[in-house]
């Protein structure tokens, strides 16, 4: 995953190129197999940000990876573009699946025109990524089934694999939240989140197909 913190505010406030990224290592970006390896990487421009990382963070926990890391990361670094594309490519068909769905709401996709951020994001990227959420048109209760009907999708709250993974962030990963802070971040107990991977498109319509259709 990639975040970018601060760009173009100093800490005083002003104007300035002070771009930060986090990269994820164990995420999609440079991850060759599953639970490879554990890592990140800091990227800054900002001379007193980057300060704080080396003498506030690295001093403690040490900035050095094992050479075996190093080596995985590199083999996984070697196919990244293609799997990439692979990932952009069959989760653009799983959402033009969902969309037309009839017991589907709505598709959180920003490669599909009807997203709000399509635009925006048809200008900042090469590609719209793995990673696709739709609502389903039915209850919590259902939205649990369909999840638990899917075969090919495994159950995990992980992303970026090259397996394709499913979850439902309300009842899993912000299972804890209030129902405020669950709506403030664009949650519905209808949701369900895919991490689209690698395997033929055709397959992946095709457990969707099976899972949804548990609801009649």
């Amino acid at each position: 995953m990639l975040r970018r913190l601060g760009e173009g505010t100093g800490k005083d406030g002003s104007d300035q190129d002070s771009v930060r990224m986090h990269h994820s290592m164990a995420r999609r970006i440079l991850k060759s197999m599953r639970e490879d390896v554990i890592g990140g990487i800091a990227v800054a421009k900002d001379g007193d940000y980057a300060g704080e990382l080396k003498f506030g963070y690295m001093c403690e926990f040490g900035g050095v990876m094992s050479p075996f890391t190093g080596c995985l990361l590199l083999r996984g670094l070697k196919t990244l573009a293609i799997r990439m594309r692979e990932h952009e490519r069959n989760a653009l068909a799983v959402a033009r699946y969902l969309e037309q769905h009839p017991r589907v709401k709505r598709v959180y996709y920003p490669g599909l025109p009807s997203s709000p951020g399509y635009e925006t994001a048809k200008a900042q990227m090469s590609g719209f990524g793995g990673m696709a959420s739709f609502d389903i048109d039915g209850t919590l209760a259902q939205s649990k089934q369909v999840v638990n009907s899917m075969k090919l999708f495994k159950l995990a709250v992980s992303l970026g694999d090259c397996e394709s993974l499913v979850q439902h962030p309300f009842a899993m990963t912000h299972r804890g939240y209030t129902e405020e802070e669950i709506s403030a971040a664009g949650l519905t107990p209808s949701m369900v989140r895919l991490s689209v991977g690698l395997e033929h498109q055709d397959d992946l319509i095709a457990d969707l197909e099976q899972a949804l259709s548990v609801m009649g």
